[in-house]
């Protein structure tokens, strides 16, 4: 059985990062992934870790959407019970997050293993994190921004769930994915940025006590500890981003996010090509 080799310290450094990237388009699970291998412990955390760690963040959107959510849920649950219909705008979206989480349940559990094996490979990464900024400054470039969550389609929220799925690759990103989607489909950048979140609310939250459940009395690289150490920094961090990363978004949208997925991307190359780091 092997020992836990990622400190406190470590934990508290890893959640940082996820609390800071977990709502920006740029690939949490991408930068938990290189920055692991570059700590003095160096070690990838894992995939469980980062699943679990993304408890915290999810919860930081519970708190910040709590009303949106309380009245989203109060009233889907009204359309079962008779007491509000289906077009009711808050009911349709209770459905839309429903069926738009579909997608990533059934791909996560089919691909299970190639996620927590060879798609952590760092060329694999970096490939996404190019790859999916150059999709989002085309999707920044060529928005008509006229659309609200309001006016969301079945359409529209299937494919918003695809496009979350494409996330279970470290480096395509959860929001960045999504936004992506929801700008091409026409959707502003505010109202892409909050379906995003929301979106990701029962996939990760189900994602991350599943991995908990798994990894229960299992001694991997983090310890039990430190795991909730970091899941409880990044609850802490990740808050503080939803503000910030909202009023960016309306005020200056998403280039500055393109620019830093392609500079890493193209840094993490030059890392994996001059032997500093292993792409596994």
């Amino acid at each position: 059985m092997s020992t836990p080799s990622i400190g406190w310290m470590e934990a508290i450094v890893l959640g940082l990062v996820q609390g800071l990237t977990e709502f920006l388009p740029v690939s949490s699970s991408a930068h938990l992934r290189i920055i692991g291998p570059i700590l003095p412990s160096g070690t990838d955390p894992g995939a469980a870790f980062t699943a679990i760690t993304q408890i915290g963040t999810e919860l930081a959107v519970l708190l910040y959407f709590r009303r949106d959510i309380a009245r989203i849920v109060g009233q889907w649950c009204g359309s079962l019970l008779g007491k509000s219909t289906g077009s009711n705008p808050d009911a349709r979206l209770g459905w839309m997050i429903i069926v738009g989480s579909l997608p990533i349940g059934i791909l996560g559990l089919l691909f299970q293993s190639a996620i927590e094996t060879y798609l952590r490979n760092l060329y694999v990464t970096a490939s996404m994190l190019i790859a999916f900024g150059v999709l989002l400054g085309i999707a920044e470039r060529i928005r008509v921004q006229e659309r609200s969550i309001g006016q969301m389609r079945w359409r529209d929220g299937i494919l918003f769930g695809f496009a979350q799925a494409m996330a279970l690759v470290p480096g395509v990103s959860r929001s960045g994915g999504t936004i992506t989607a929801g700008l091409m489909m026409g959707y502003t950048r505010e109202a892409a940025a909050r379906y995003s979140f929301l979106l990701a609310v029962p996939a990760v939250m189900a994602s991350g006590f599943f991995q908990l459940y798994k990894s229960w009395g299992i001694a991997g690289p983090v310890s039990p500890f430190a795991t909730a150490l970091a899941t409880a920094v990044a609850f802490i961090v990740g808050y503080g981003v939803i503000v910030g990363f909202l009023r960016i978004v309306s005020s200056r949208g998403f280039a500055p996010f393109v620019y830093y997925r392609i500079g890493l991307g193209l840094f993490l190359l030059g890392l994996l090509h001059n032997g500093i780091i292993a792409p596994m």
